[in-house]
């Protein structure tokens, strides 16, 4: 997992997944921008193959394409890192709290002082169950129900760890079938609750645990399997997976994508891995969380402001603030924390490696 390729991949599919959360909640490709297209090839297809523009919801669909990577992506990150041979919940924890609190916070200060939310709302948002019903979001903090969906799985990952050690880790492979199947049951193709939504991030824990060989040979089975995976016709199926009309295949969209990541991990040197590898990526990979976390906050000012086409006129000049923004809170705010929560868990990892067992 150390080596440059992989890392690069994992980067690029992270930035991939930032720039299709913003071009989702950022770029109008709704229904009058459907119907453009609509028009023509409506003249000429059959009447059962027809678009109805109302029906497909693009941005929708774009958004669940980035936040299916971005959880995957969490929870094979995560896993590897408790695999490790000195890992430690406290570790664990304060590298996260390190990397999520201080900009999450700093942002929820901001917004919440300018509208009216309650004590109820305030406390929710800060502590990351505002997602779960009754919801306590507000417009500006929409977008953190992903947050909180992780901030939940980093506690229950923890909890299960500190108690079954690496052994544990095991039960997420079954905790992924369960909420999968609690979603079949349910009726629920997509969702921002949580124990509708978490399955995406414990897919990416199950191929974290094939891919360090925890599975013994049925991981070699696996790894084989996923290895051999046509990569562009997979990523056609996951894309097709997000639109509400592919039915039952929204129910296999964190499988999916889980075994593309691993594709890409395996075969570092096919043509769609190779384009992960891209600079750009990379970049956006590192600015990543800032960009998702301030982007809604920018819509509620004067650059999101407006009835269209005029707010839309503005995104470029928006586009060029967030990326400001983002870069100065990436290099010279969050990383001060990172590099804080980084000493501080190596020094715990290290008196444990020293102590009496």
């Amino acid at each position: 997992m150390q080596t440059d390729n992989h890392l690069k991949v994992l980067d690029g599919w992270r930035g991939l997944s930032i720039v299709l959360v913003l071009v989702a909640h950022l770029v109008p490709l709704g229904e009058k921008t459907v119907a453009l297209f609509a028009r023509p090839f409506n003249s000429i297809a059959p009447a059962y193959f027809a678009i109805d523009p109302p029906a497909w919801r693009i941005n929708d669909a774009i958004g669940m394409l980035g936040m299916v990577v971005f959880f995957n992506l969490s929870g094979f990150l995560i896993t590897s890192f408790l695999l490790r041979e000195r890992a430690t919940v406290a570790a664990f924890l304060i590298r996260r709290l390190c990397r999520i609190l201080p900009l999450a916070w700093l942002y929820l200060a901001v917004v919440l002082a300018f509208t009216d939310a309650t004590i109820a709302q305030w406390a929710a948002n800060w502590f990351f169950y505002a997602n779960l019903p009754p919801t306590h979001l507000v417009p500006l903090t929409d977008h953190f129900w992903s947050l909180c969906v992780e901030m939940q799985f980093y506690v229950g990952v923890a909890i299960l760890f500190s108690v079954s050690r690496k052994y544990g880790l095991f039960a997420l492979l079954f905790l992924c079938v369960f909420f999968t199947l609690f979603r079949v049951y349910h009726v629920v193709a997509v969702s921002s609750v949580t124990y509708f939504r978490i399955d995406e991030i414990l897919a990416g824990c199950v191929l974290a645990l094939i891919f360090h060989g925890r599975f013994g040979q049925a991981g070699e089975w696996a790894l084989h399997k996923i290895r051999a995976v046509p990569q562009w016709s997979l990523l056609l199926v996951l894309i097709a997976s997000c639109f509400h009309q592919a039915g039952w295949l929204n129910y296999l969209r964190p499988y999916l994508a889980a075994a593309l990541i691993g594709a890409t991990l395996l075969t570092p040197q096919t043509r769609l891995a190779k384009g992960l590898q891209v600079r750009v990526l990379i970049y956006l990979a590192a600015v990543s969380y800032a960009l998702y976390v301030v982007h809604i906050g920018l819509t509620g000012t004067w650059l999101g402001s407006g009835e269209y086409p005029e707010k839309h006129l503005k995104r470029p000049l928006l586009l060029v603030v967030l990326f400001v923004l983002a870069h100065c809170s990436t290099y010279y705010y969050e990383q001060r924390w990172i590099a804080f929560g980084k000493r501080l868990s190596e020094r715990i990892e290290r008196k444990r490696a020293v102590s009496p067992q």
